[in-house]
């Protein structure tokens, strides 16, 4: 039988959670910041904090220094009740970070495979396990496991789709044989869709409902933010935009591109090194190509990133005039090294292609934002589960 609205058990445990998410989002606090900031009476936020305390939900966390009077003791969330990790799969990589239920990384593991090898499921079973074992857990002491790769997983069946690069992760349902080998519960998450996520909590788009990230450098890729969410399609292929068919980007030095293209063909590492030759520059280093590096000719320079800014105004004009949004952002490597001279040529190539016209800006995470963002996603879902209310 369910708790009656409104009961003093349903009360405590709304507090609870309350007072667990704060402590979780502002760090260690005093029982009077804990009581100023959740709005409970001194004797009721004393009780909650010890009821939490013997439940092991909170600790002791030393004392606040440096005020009038006795030291204040200080709590915090007891991150050893529940670890997660995160895991960025590429074709021949893996990134993998435990961490506690506070967000703090307590492990780390990378591996790569061998030249022409491909990753597979036993690679990410031992390295979750490896990674785990740094901290004495096994992979099944995990609260949750979060894979990001360069594909989608189908909700109705379970099997990978839009990875045709990932040939050991086909033909089979992908959630169900990873719950099984690594002994607890699995999420598998689009690459692309996790940095969207991180760039909603710490980059261009905290705040915003409604934007669209493309990511340009190691495959190509679009995440659709529409009211909050993300948009992931009946078959979890939305945003695939490196599928795309895309039309002939302008002729460049009197060469076509050939029609009959996808988004990839002319946004890879390979076409755009090809790019840059055509305009007579040395195509190895497309970084510093696009970041203005004015060691080569600075003319020649200016006219391959507006070639550039051309062809990725091609692939984000399909998404842009579906869903409308208020802000693209560009990540990887080519948005990075762009940055806001690339996103203002884009702008002025896009505003010739469709009537939206969204704000265009470079990415602001760094590091490896697949992983940070299959890290929150792993902690969103562990601690829904810890400091969820029974019904």
């Amino acid at each position: 039988m369910g708790q009656r609205a409104g009961s003093p058990q349903l009360l405590r445990q709304i507090n609870d959670r309350v007072a667990l998410l704060a402590l979780l989002e502002r760090g260690p606090l005093t029982r009077l910041e804990l009581e100023s900031h959740i709005g409970l009476s001194k004797p009721a936020t004393a009780d909650l904090l010890l009821r939490l305390e013997k439940s092991g939900h909170v600790r002791r966390a030393g004392f606040r220094e440096g005020g009038k009077g006795p030291r204040a003791q200080l709590w915090s969330v007891n991150g050893a009740q529940a670890y997660v990790a995160a895991v960025d799969l590429t074709p021949q990589t893996l990134d993998v970070a435990v961490s506690d239920i506070c967000g703090e990384i307590v492990a780390e593991y990378r591996y790569r495979a061998e030249k022409d090898a491909s990753l597979g499921m036993d690679d990410l079973r031992q390295s979750v396990a490896i990674a785990a074992g740094e901290v004495g857990l096994a992979t099944g002491q995990l609260r949750r496991v979060v894979v990001g790769l360069p594909g989608s997983v189908d909700r109705r069946t379970g099997s990978l789709g839009f990875a045709p690069h990932l040939p050991g992760w086909q033909g089979f349902d992908v959630l169900e044989r990873l719950a099984g080998s690594l002994g607890t519960a699995v999420t598998v998450e689009n690459d692309v869709n996790l940095v969207a996520l991180d760039e909603m909590a710490v980059g261009r788009a905290v705040g915003l409902d409604d934007f669209v990230l493309i990511w340009i450098g190691r495959g190509t890729g679009a995440a659709v933010v529409s009211e909050g969410r993300l948009l992931r399609g009946a078959s979890g292929g939305a945003g695939e935009i490196d599928w795309m068919p895309c039309p002939a980007p302008r002729a460049t030095g009197g060469q076509a591109v050939a029609h009959r293209q996808r988004v990839g063909d002319v946004l890879s590492s390979n076409a755009l090194t090809e790019l840059a030759r055509t305009h007579g520059l040395a195509g190895d280093e497309l970084d510093k190509l696009l970041a203005g590096d004015h060691g080569a000719d600075p003319a020649a320079c200016a006219a391959f990133r507006r070639d550039v800014a051309g062809r990725v105004a091609l692939a984000v004009a399909g998404v842009v005039s579906v869903v409308d949004p208020e802000l693209v952002v560009l990540a990887g490597d080519v948005g990075r090294a762009g940055g806001s001279a690339l996103c203002g040529l884009v702008a002025e190539e896009l505003a010739e292609l469709v009537l939206p016209r969204p704000d265009i800006q470079p990415s602001l995470v760094t590091g490896n934002p697949v992983r940070s963002g299959a890290l929150r996603l792993a902690l969103a879902q562990a601690r829904e589960e810890v400091f969820a209310i029974p019904s």
